[in-house]
């Protein structure tokens, strides 16, 4: 079997462009992955087409080997933009190897550990914040309007939920001062770059998460993600102020390691982490910082993920997939999940436009907070690619 083309489909995604890798064989059998290059990753697509070149005419059944290569051809960056891309390559090359044996994507893994997985509501009610006319919901402006999510997060069978830096924005000329998505770690809005604390800050979170608490009440798990958007002395304050509420864990990137030790040893708050850092040794000095490694097969590739979550279980740390991204990744979120003895928890995007519940012809379902693992061969999907023709992307990335 040899690969014939790389082909790179994008879609509108709403708020965003989703996008995909179809790889294809003069066996007729074809392997999907996702990628993203949204505005983290730009040029990514142009990186994945080059190195589509350098494996034309090879099997792709031969996935490690495929791997290999392309990481000597770029010995000195084997991370970042051009590991994304490896990883996109790799993963459809694994499709098509497990659909030519008939067998889940998991299965060439040494098969499942968990039948079902739990399920947390990502960024909940921060796309409502952002992008509710995309999504045909009503926006998040209010404490109030966060209480009745969380009742319909319990409502929608949903155990966990896990939210971002929601607060009243400071700058509004109305007296509502409606809720706003706080983001200086992206460039976005006050204290950037400086990424200081404000003195209502820490009030307005302990109110959101209140809030979150009130409506989804005590049985559904609470997540509060802080990203990049505060120093550890922020961090260490919000991780202090909301032991009260016995999060299910505060998630943040910090990148100073004896930071990130610090917090976990002066809290009782969990501490999760580490989805920026990409292959096993960025994420080695990590692993006694955290109580739960967060790790994305989309960017790592599905080998390397295993093989991350492999080091995390030597030091008695879970796991949880990172996904932010679209369907396909999600999917395959589920089968790296399902594949380490230490999962934790499976990342659901909920909030998303109508139509890309039609996107993957096989979608997974999701029964009283649980995924059910697929057993189709490959990712267990098929890209419904007339769902992607009649959505054509606003831009590319």
């Amino acid at each position: 079997m040899k690969i014939t083309g790389l082909e790179q489909w994008h879609c509108d995604g709403g708020w965003r462009t989703l996008s995909f890798l179809k790889v294809t064989t003069d066996a007729g059998l074809v392997g999907w992955s996702e990628f993203h290059e949204g505005t983290a990753a730009p040029g990514l697509g142009a990186i994945i087409a080059r190195l589509g070149e350098k494996i034309l005419g090879l099997d792709p059944r031969c996935a490690n080997r495929i791997v290999a290569g392309l990481q000597a051809s770029g010995r000195a960056f084997t991370v970042g933009l051009f590991g994304q891309a490896v990883a996109a390559i790799e993963n459809a090359c694994l499709d098509i190897l497990a659909r030519s044996l008939d067998i889940p994507v998991h299965g060439l893994f040494g098969g499942a550990h968990h039948r079902q997985l739990p399920v947390y509501w990502s960024q909940c009610g921060t796309l409502r914040t952002r992008h509710a006319q995309v999504l045909g919901v009503p926006p998040l402006e209010t404490l109030a309007d966060v209480e009745a999510l969380g009742r319909e997060v319990k409502q929608r069978g949903f155990g966990a939920l896990k939210t971002n830096v929601l607060i009243p924005d400071a700058f509004s000329t109305t007296d509502s001062k409606r809720l706003t998505n706080y983001r200086p770690g992206f460039g976005d809005g006050p204290q950037h770059p400086s990424l200081n604390m404000s003195p209502r800050l820490l009030d307005d979170l302990i109110a959101l998460m209140e809030a979150f608490r009130a409506g989804a009440g005590p049985d559904v798990r609470l997540m509060l993600d802080l990203n990049f958007n505060f120093r550890p002395e922020g961090v260490k304050r919000i991780a202090r102020a909301l032991e009260p509420l016995e999060l299910e864990w505060l998630e943040c990137d910090l990148r100073n390691v004896q930071a990130l030790t610090d917090l976990r040893n002066n809290t009782s708050t969990p501490i999760a982490s580490l989805e920026t850092m990409l292959g096993r040794q960025a994420l080695h000095p990590y692993l006694n910082a955290v109580d739960v490694a967060i790790i994305d097969p989309q960017w790592n590739g599905y080998t390397e993920a295993m093989q991350m979550a492999s080091l995390a279980e030597f030091h008695e740390v879970n796991v949880a997939s990172h996904n932010y991204h679209g369907p396909l990744s999600t999917l395959i979120g589920v089968h790296f999940s399902a594949s380490i003895p230490n999962s934790r928890y499976v990342e659901w995007v909920v909030d998303q436009p109508a139509w890309l519940a039609d996107l993957l012809v096989n979608p997974p379902t999701i029964v009283n907070g649980l995924v059910s693992l697929p057993d189709g061969a490959g990712w267990g999907s098929d890209i419904n690619e007339e769902v992607l023709r009649a959505h054509p992307p606003k831009k590319i990335g």
